[in-house]
């Protein structure tokens, strides 16, 4: 039986900077943390009850179009869904025995993205009836030594690109929220 359910879900937003000051007030509110991509790949700002250990979070990205979606129409709107995996080896067998088995369409194939936290592991792919974009992904708990040298190696590279930068990566991404006054 799985003991975690729902990694993190990832909305993306109409007027960008404007949902997040929204989101920014009602989960500094709520007491959540905050933390962004520094845009490396991709630009999402991230909202999590519990930090530093990784459980639920909440991924606000950039629409690219569309119009406001109608919860009484039911339109789509979720950039994609990441479900908990137990163990690497869980994504390599969901990978093999039942995506390719079932010829889902895979996006990107079982890997590491150090970038995103030590140890991170992941597949993405799409629901071949709607086209929800899916990952199934392991973070470790303790993740080993050489995941968090791959971790800091690999965010030391983007530092690298990115002159404007004040901090290292692992601290220029916290962003703080306003309180609940």
């Amino acid at each position: 039986m799985r003991w975690k359910g729902v990694h993190h879900v990832e909305f993306s937003v109409l007027r960008y900077e404007e949902s997040i000051a929204f989101f920014d007030r009602m989960f500094g509110w709520l007491g959540y943390r905050s933390f962004w991509t520094l845009d490396i790949g991709y630009r999402s700002t991230y909202y999590m009850a519990r930090f530093p250990f990784f459980h639920s979070y909440i991924g606000i990205q950039p629409a690219s179009g569309g119009a406001p979606l109608s919860s009484r129409n039911h339109s789509p709107g979720i950039h994609h869904v990441a479900l908990w995996a137990r163990n690497r080896r869980e994504v390599d067998a969901f990978h093999e025995d039942f995506l390719l088995h079932n010829r889902v369409e895979v996006t990107d194939p079982p890997a590491e993205y150090s970038a995103y936290t030590p140890g991170y592991y992941a597949v993405f792919f799409d629901d071949p009836i709607s086209g929800i974009h899916f990952e199934l992904c392991h973070t470790p708990l303790l993740p080993s030594v050489a995941a968090v040298r791959r971790w800091f190696r690999a965010l030391k590279v983007e530092w690298k690109q990115h002159p404007e930068w004040q901090r290292p990566p692992w601290s220029q991404a916290m962003r703080p929220l306003p309180s609940k006054k």
